[in-house]
């Protein structure tokens, strides 16, 4: 049986605000009020992002400063325990760095004019992706592409 292909897949329905930023003509001011839309979600990302990043670093260097009276008599499970938190804290600092970069990194591409567009085809990236994922720089058939060839 043949698939009956519907639409492209690029566009949103009319009167939606992925509309403008994605329809050809939408005009300078629907896609400036949807820069600034999405400079005010990355702003406040960045800010509630950093937040976590400061009080996990503060949380875990008060934990690493306690660790260090744990020896290997009765306290061995509990090193354990402690060793397994610490690994633990330090991926989610380093998780929240990544996306803290990612959204810094989103801001610039907004002052500089290539927010929204794919860094590998060019093309503009999917309303859907960037309402879900507002720091992307793939479009979905690069980000499927580079995800395959890992």
């Amino acid at each position: 049986m043949a698939s009956k292909k519907t639409g492209n897949a690029r566009t949103a329905p009319p009167g939606s605000s992925a509309a403008t930023r994605t329809a050809p003509g939408g005009g300078k001011r629907g896609a400036d009020r949807d820069l600034q839309g999405f400079r005010r979600r990355l702003e406040e990302e960045l800010t509630a992002l950093t937040g976590r990043h400061a009080g996990l670093e503060a949380a875990s260097a008060i934990s690493s400063d306690a660790g260090g009276e744990l020896g290997f008599g009765e306290e061995y499970a509990d090193a354990g325990s402690y060793t397994f938190e610490r690994e633990r804290d330090l991926s989610l600092v380093g998780n929240l760095r990544d996306l803290i970069e990612k959204v810094r990194a989103a801001l610039a591409r907004i002052d500089d004019g290539s927010f929204g567009h794919c860094e590998v085809c060019g093309e503009p990236i999917e309303a859907e992706r960037l309402d879900a994922l507002p720091y992307t720089t793939l479009c979905l058939a690069d980000a499927r592409r580079r995800s395959r060839t890992r």
